[in-house]
Formats: structure tokens, sequence, C-alpha cells
């Protein structure tokens, strides 16, 4: 059977506890891996006790995602089980991502798209969480999955500032919708980029894709979220990643079976797969 990454899920939260178990497996029937992406510490935490029961097909990450930094808090039934906002703890994320199934530190990153530009106090939140969260992934020698929206000028200033703290790869700059300029300087740092469903019935995304070597693309589905055609409208799943998958092989001119076995390849050297 082939073997198939999705590098960007969340088969862990609440949007599958109905039918967790079939979601897997149907995944499974298809090849797929994943790496399933802790938000805040309670995710991140449950992230991990998935992947500890999924050896081999399901990895995890711990991280605290920009959203969660905010002075207006919005509760995502599909993400958190709790209705109240959690505080960044520094101390036990770390505790969390020490962990073996843990292979990234993130979703942590920017995220300006619902923030007014006078909120000068959200912002400055997540530059602090974000920067905090690049030195724990120095120091515990695991790559960043990186969360950027609208503000890849202030995220690129501050990578480049950091640069000494980065890892070698750096890491993932999931769901990229930078330009191709912005993705020239990621990848001068060292970083890996993913692609999901939009790809599918969008074109906004087809000239950073060509633009971008194909050992730096990752294909990703951020289920339950964003669902490719022809599933479009409907909860995404990590099966899923097959059709993402298919369109970006077919903007590197590249077969379904090349890509996803170069992808694969690039997921185990960025994330250090094997090593569990």
């Amino acid at each position: 059977m082939e073997k198939y990454i999705d590098a960007h899920t969340h088969i862990h939260f609440p949007a599958f506890k109905a039918d967790i178990k079939e979601v897997l497996e149907r995944a499974k029937t298809v090849g797929v891996r994943m790496i399933t992406v802790g938000t805040q510490n309670s995710t991140s935490k449950s992230a991990v006790e998935f992947a500890k029961k999924n050896p081999g097909w399901v990895w995890a990450t711990a991280g605290f995602h920009p959203g969660h930094f905010a002075t207006e808090w919005h509760h995502d039934k599909n993400e958190q089980a709790e209705t109240e906002p959690e505080v960044f703890d520094l101390a036990k994320l770390r505790e969390i991502a020490l962990a073996p199934e843990v292979v990234a530190i993130g979703e942590c990153g920017l995220d300006y798209f619902r923030i007014p530009e006078e909120d000068l106090e959200t912002r400055k939140m997540q530059k602090e969480g974000f920067i905090a969260q690049l030195h724990l992934s120095r120091d515990l020698k695991k790559p960043l999955m990186i969360h950027c929206r609208s503000a890849f000028p202030d995220l690129i200033e501050i990578l480049e500032r950091h640069k000494e703290s980065l890892n070698s790869p750096a890491g993932a700059i999931h769901f990229f919708a930078g330009n191709p300029e912005e993705a020239k300087k990621l990848l001068d740092l060292g970083f890996v980029f993913t692609f999901g469903g939009v790809t599918t019935f969008s074109r906004d995304y087809d000239e950073v894709i060509k633009f971008l070597p194909v050992q730096n693309i990752l294909p990703e589905t951020d289920a339950p979220y964003v669902a490719p055609n022809p599933y479009r409208g409907k909860r995404n799943e990590p099966s899923y990643v097959i059709e993402t998958i298919k369109k970006l092989a077919e903007l590197k001119g590249l077969s379904a079976e090349e890509f996803g076995k170069i992808s694969f390849e690039t997921a185990e050297r960025v994330f250090r797969l094997r090593s569990i």
C-alpha cells in the first residue's frame, strides 16, 4: 500500500467524537498517516493521547494557537469541549511537548485576520506567545508548526530576528497563503509549506505552489475544516487528503503516487517520524 501524509489535521477534536474510529479506519484504508495538531494545552494533551493509541499512523503536536491570544475569545465547539478560554501556560505546554509522540511545536504563530488595527494588545500577546514557543521549539529540538494569517510581514521579521533559534529543518508553514516573495524568505529560513483542500477549488494558490520546490510541499486537510472537492461543504477528514494530493501533483507535473511518495519522505525528514 502507498504511504500518504496528512501533515496537519485535528482528528482528535470533538468534531470527530461520535465516529473517530471509523474516520481513522477510512484513512488507514487508503494509506494516510497523519499529524494531529494541538491548539492549546487541552487539545495538545488529547492529541498526544490519541497518537499514543495509534502508533505508526498518528503523531501529535503541542502548541497554543494565536487565535487564543485575544481580548475577545470565540468558542469553537468543533475544537474545544470547554466553553471557557485557556490561559497560555508555557510550563504546562513544555511538559506536554516532551512526549515522544510530539513531533512539532504548534500550532503557533500570528493571526491578524479578525483583529482591528487598533487592537495592539492582542497583537502583542500573539507575538510574545509565538516567540516563547519558538524558543521552546529550539530547546526541545522539535520543528515549528506555524499558523499565519494576514500577518506575514511580522511573522518573517520575528523569524529572521530569531533565526539562530530555528531548527534545521525549521518546520512547516501550515495552510500557506502568502506570496512567492514571502515564500522565498521562509524557504531561506528552512521551512516547508502545507496546502489543503482549498487548492482543489481555488486557483489563488497555483502560482506559489508552482514556485516552490516539490520537496518543500506537504499536503494537509486541516480537518474538520475546508474539505476539498468533491466533499466541499462537508466535514473534512484525513482520508480526503488524497484529493489535495492529486491537485498538488497536477500542479507540479507529477503523478499522485510520485507526489505522495515525495511528500511522505518530506514529512519524515522534517518531523523525524521514524524516530518514534
